[in-house]
């Protein structure tokens, strides 16, 4: 299923973003997208998708945007160290 979405642009502000070389429809779904990202509505996995972009790509992108959402908590941390603390005790074992 897709969603189509209608804007109303004046004519005016479209004539001058085209003639500047905007990718308008283009710009208008990556600003939507990373709003609800930061927003925290979509995960990184469904901004991908909707911007049609790899991982490293879309980490790529928000980098540039500067946009740091879901950043790591200390639990988090402490959770990675448990769980590679386990996998090198199960080596040596």
């Amino acid at each position: 299923m897709s969603l189509t979405v209608v804007l109303d642009v004046p004519p005016e502000v479209e004539e001058r973003l085209r003639a500047g070389g905007t990718k308008i429809d283009h710009q208008f779904n990556e600003a939507c997208a990373l709003e609800l990202y930061r927003e925290e509505k979509l995960s990184f996995h469904e901004l991908s998708r909707m911007l049609g972009l790899s991982h490293f790509a879309t980490s790529e992108l928000l980098q540039r945007r500067r946009i740091y959402v879901g950043a790591l908590t200390m639990q988090d941390l402490e959770d990675d160290h448990r769980r590679l603390e386990e996998l090198f005790n199960k080596d040596r074992g």
